[in-house]
């Protein structure tokens, strides 16, 4: 069917190359005038601090809708006549603005230091503010600043308004890619196919995960993760299909039969390894949780653009290009080609394979030992604690914590239905102030009692410890399970512990008893997936393994740098915390489908000999030899395009994905790859391709590589 394909598209290559362009045009035009937005929203139906929101929500309608806090430190003192007249005219300023409807009088740090803050309302909620309100905000905090008097702007609404859009780390990582790309074809025209089908199928696949915010909750990152994603695997697969074009016309094949092997042999490798990937990222929808569903199908949209791309427009601008691929040679660039039994790869193969107990020792201790820091691993949720010491958004955050406690950043909020005895409230506020981790709980007044509702009432606690803190976990804990049982026992009342740092408690808990779940059904699939492509049980236990150890090296390397603060600096990270808690799941399920990427791709190759030679160590010698150098170049454009991601990125979610997802493909394509495959493999021996009858009964066959001798992938 893909060779079919292939050479349609081949002879109608204007059309296919008309379609995608009109394509691209009209999905950009789509966002551009629908102009949907992503949410910002981690809710989690049936948890405690979600029935605190909802009782929030209905009982005190508007009272805790979008805020934003306006910080103040004045070295004269928050009561000098100056400073106050200030923030009277900021204050005018401020009420002026459309949609803000009230900013509350200054508050004064209850610890003596010169530091207040005033609280700026909303008439919508944080998705629906516009952003140029925000903006407005910050102008006006920018423009009343003077020497001695420091104000800030702070909040989730002014974050959203202070993100940078993406483009530095897209770009980096594109010229990087340019650069391997011209290392590994030596061709400015080789170059460009890979390049042109990458950057179509990218620009229309984020148009896709932009729309498809209107069908499900796309997350605001969610964008960012599938450019970093759909940019790797889209010049991936282009770059492995372009090397076997080149060498079926090296072969002496005219420009369409060229384009029909590569796509009957490359194509249908990506073509499962792209489903591949796909099916470990719809894993994700067993986690329950709405934004990881659109964290999932944001990314599965972008691979499967990349996908279609690679097996119709790619064949088009090849079938444009034809023998003219090679043109524009680059002098000391000798790109692809060559006998392979002479190349490095071959050497290297037939090195491990005379000393594979010692390879294997070594290779799978660097793993374990990169591996390590994953089992110390804390999960929680960034905040503007996190930002840049330059955004506005961190100096309110620190601004707060210095004059109102560490906590004041991550303040619970509890919802409590009284059952028609009201003096419960005092009583829970006063249990709540004398427990353990708790700095502050203001007094209750007729105003912590609903307007539509008076049974219903509200507190708000203030920890001593910072949101990230394992304490603040600790300390709801504590509230949930024992203060609050013991107060309202008997007495019908049901009080319910909320705020943004209830409900990320409650999603890292959801994320971490899903984790297992998500894990052993990838794992599952992946296996019966690769039993049924190489018919033997020890190579997909082998590459599930494997793959295992790669993924828990980045999950460590993740937790030295973003937990402990090695080398955080050197990405531009200045204050650790715990692991944003739905990046353990989310990263394995991309690393998983990103490493069975290399793992067909090279046991593709090794497979075809073994079938046609029957010698393990001689299949095993030529498939790393002829895949090697290829699979190298498509890890180098991975790590590079994730790298600049964690170096360039302002987000520290996205800095932290670029690390782990580079790690993990570093790890795969050399420690994994070049020690351990041919070295366990070489062990094994023949064992690696025992199949019993019976599951060649049970076991459907599926082919993705080459049949009578024609290779699958890869330059030599």
């Amino acid at each position: 069917m893909l060779e079919r394909l292939a050479r349609l598209c081949v002879r109608h290559r204007l059309r296919v190359v008309l379609v995608w362009l009109v394509f691209l045009i009209l999905a950009n035009v789509a966002v551009r005038v629908t102009g949907p937005e992503l949410t910002n929203e981690f809710g989690l139906p049936g948890a405690e601090s979600q029935t605190a929101a909802d009782i929030l929500q209905t009982r005190f309608p508007g009272a805790f809708g979008a805020t934003s806090d306006i910080v103040v430190r004045a070295d004269e003192g928050l009561d000098d006549p100056g400073v106050r007249a200030d923030l009277d005219t900021l204050r005018e300023k401020l009420l002026a603005l459309d949609h803000v409807v009230e900013v509350s009088p200054l508050n004064p740090s209850p610890l003596g230091r010169p530091i207040g803050f005033m609280q700026v309302r909303y008439d919508l909620d944080e998705r629906t503010v516009p952003l140029e309100v925000p903006r407005a905000v910050i102008d006006l905090v920018e423009q009343s600043r003077r020497p001695g008097l420091q104000i800030e702007a702070g909040g989730e609404v002014i974050r959203k308004a202070t993100q940078a859009p993406p483009g530095s780390s897209e770009v980096v990582g594109l010229v990087a890619a340019v650069i391997v790309l011209l290392i590994t074809f030596g061709s400015v025209v080789a170059m460009t196919m890979p390049m042109a089908t990458a950057l179509f199928a990218l620009g229309s696949g984020l148009a896709l995960v932009r729309l498809a915010d209107f069908i499900i909750d796309i997350p605001e990152f969610g964008p960012n993760l599938a450019t970093m994603i759909g940019l790797g695997v889209g010049i991936d697969y282009a770059l492995f299909i372009v090397t076997r074009y080149r060498r079926a016309l090296a072969e002496g094949l005219d420009v369409e039969e060229a384009v029909a092997q590569a796509a009957r042999t490359a194509g249908r490798a990506t073509m499962f390894a792209g489903i591949t990937v796909v099916i470990s990222l719809m894993g994700l929808s067993l986690v329950g949780l709405s934004f990881m569903n659109g964290m999932s199908v944001g990314a599965a949209a972008t691979v499967l653009t990349t996908m279609v791309a690679a097996v119709t427009l790619l064949p088009a601008l090849l079938g444009w290009v034809g023998t003219s691929i090679n043109r524009g040679r680059l002098p000391l660039l000798k790109g692809d080609g060559g006998d392979p039994t002479r190349s490095v790869w071959y050497r290297w193969s037939r090195l491990v394979q005379h000393h594979p107990w010692p390879v294997a020792i070594l290779g799978s201790g660097l793993l374990l030992l990169l591996t390590l820091p994953m089992f110390a691993i804390r999960l929680g949720f960034t905040d503007a604690g996190n930002d840049p010491t330059s955004a506005t958004t961190r100096r309110a955050y620190d601004l707060l914590a210095e004059g109102f406690g560490p906590g004041f950043n991550g303040r619970l909020v509890v919802a409590i239905e009284t059952a028609g005895d009201p003096t419960v409230v005092d009583r829970l506020a006063e249990a709540t102030r004398e427990t353990p981790g708790v700095f502050a709980v203001p007094e209750v007044t007729e105003r912590n009692f609903s307007q539509v509702d008076p049974e219903v009432a509200v507190i708000t606690v203030i920890p001593d410890s910072a949101p990230q803190d394992a304490r603040t976990d600790q300390l709801i804990n504590r509230l949930r399970h024992e203060v609050y049982p013991q107060v309202l026992a008997g007495t019908g009342a049901r009080a319910s512990v909320g705020g943004i740092t209830a409900s990320f408690t409650d999603i890292s808990r959801r994320l971490t008893s899903r984790l297992p779940i998500v894990i052993g059904a990838v794992l599952a699939l992946s296996f019966l997936l690769l039993m049924a492509v190489f018919r033997s049980v020890l190579v997909p236990l082998k590459a599930v393994i494997m793959n295992l150890l790669s993924i828990g090296a980045a999950y460590g390397v993740v937790v030295a740098i973003f937990q402990w603060g090695w080398g955080a600096g050197l990405i531009g990270v200045d204050r650790t915390g715990p692991i944003v808690s739905f990046a353990p799941v989310f990263m394995f399920a991309v690393l998983f489908g990103l490493s069975m990427d290399y793992e067909v791709f090279l046991l593709s190759r090794v497979h075809e000999e073994y079938v046609r030679t029957g010698n393990n160590a001689e299949a095993v010698a030529d498939g790393l030899a002829t895949t090697a150098r290829v699979i190298t170049a498509a890890a180098l454009i991975m790590t590079t395009v994730f790298g600049s991601f964690a170096v360039l990125g302002d987000d520290v979610t996205i800095k932290l994905f670029g690390v782990g997802l580079a790690t993990a493909i570093i790890v795969d394509a050399t420690l994994v790859r070049v020690l351990l495959v041919p070295a366990t493999m070489e062990l094994m021996g023949d064992a690696n391709w025992w199949f019993p009858n019976w599951l060649e009964r049970l076991v459907p066959r599926l082919e993705i590589e080459a049949r009578a001798g024609e290779t699958v992938d890869g330059p030599s």
